[in-house]
């Protein structure tokens, strides 16, 4: 199943006096990066929280917030300590005296300084993890059905375009035996017309001409490259794991593509080899965004 590596999700649980909320994003990335912003209390915790993501999201750069608080107006609010904000006064008039300022000092002045008379909340949350566990399992379910979404309609999108790659396939199989032949018969023609000695010994000319033309036979490309179509199609639906898988095989058929148009002598064959080119390099900004 195709799953998209951007999405959004949130949960919130309430129980008693407590109310946490999880919020998690997840953009592109090659590989899993997870970025984690929660309370100190929860520091301890923090191992267990991305082992958590871990577990359920394979790719992807994650942002995952947690906001853990308490019914009452008391723990809203950080703790005041009064001789820091003596201090935070202190330093402020020293300033003002050493730079010779006339401006008064402003509250806001004074919240500059915050950080040294403002206590961190003291909660411990260590022991409602459980509940913030299933915070975390909510959101990341919130982010799923979004993620599984959009990864529905990019596997929509892919199987359109490698349809039409195949048709660009089909095409091309059709002009190449034809398109041999006419070949065969250009190089026969001017040979005869530039070394008459070979005439001479016409099955030799002809053994000679069977190689040369080989070299231009694309069928060996294009087989590979319906069995790549096929794997891709097989990945695209079965696979849990698709995204670098489907970049690969990508690879693999951009360079039977490349070679079918170097190889071919047909003006037809190389625009049907460059419409494959330009499906392929539109499948391949998709998969960026597959887990």
């Amino acid at each position: 199943m195709i799953t998209s590596m951007t999405g959004y999700g949130k949960s919130i649980i309430r129980e008693n006096d407590l109310l946490i909320e999880c919020e998690i994003k997840s953009l592109n990335n090659r590989f899993l990066d997870i970025s984690l912003k929660s309370p100190k209390s929860l520091f301890n915790k923090e191992l267990e929280i991305r082992e958590k993501v871990k577990s359920r999201i394979k790719r992807g750069k994650i942002y995952l917030s947690l906001s853990i608080s308490k019914a009452g107006i008391e723990v809203k609010f950080p703790k005041l300590d009064t001789n820091g904000v003596k201090f935070a006064l202190h330093v402020l008039k020293e300033i003002k005296k050493t730079s010779k300022l006339k401006n008064k000092i402003s509250l806001s002045d004074v919240l500059l300084f915050q950080n040294f008379f403002f206590e961190e909340n003291g909660d411990d949350f260590s022991d409602f993890f459980p509940l913030i566990q299933k915070a975390v399992d909510a959101a990341i379910d919130d982010l799923e059905k979004m993620r599984v979404a959009e990864g529905k309609e990019l596997e929509k999108d892919l199987i359109n375009r490698v349809k039409l790659i195949e048709t660009a396939l089909d095409k091309i199989e059709q002009l190449k035996k034809s398109t041999i032949k006419e070949y065969f018969s250009r190089v026969k023609e001017r040979a005869k017309n530039l070394t008459q000695d070979i005439l001479d010994n016409p099955n030799r000319l002809d053994t000679e001409l069977a190689l040369l033309v080989d070299r231009y036979d694309i069928t060996e490309e294009c087989v590979r490259l319906r069995s790549h179509i096929k794997l891709f199609l097989d990945t695209v639906h079965n696979s849990d794991d698709p995204g670098r898988k489907l970049n690969f095989i990508v690879q693999e058929m951009n360079r039977e593509a490349n070679t079918i148009n170097s190889k071919t002598i047909s003006a037809e064959i190389s625009h049907y080899g460059i419409s494959i080119k330009e499906e392929l390099e539109k499948i391949r900004e998709q998969i960026q965004n597959i887990e």
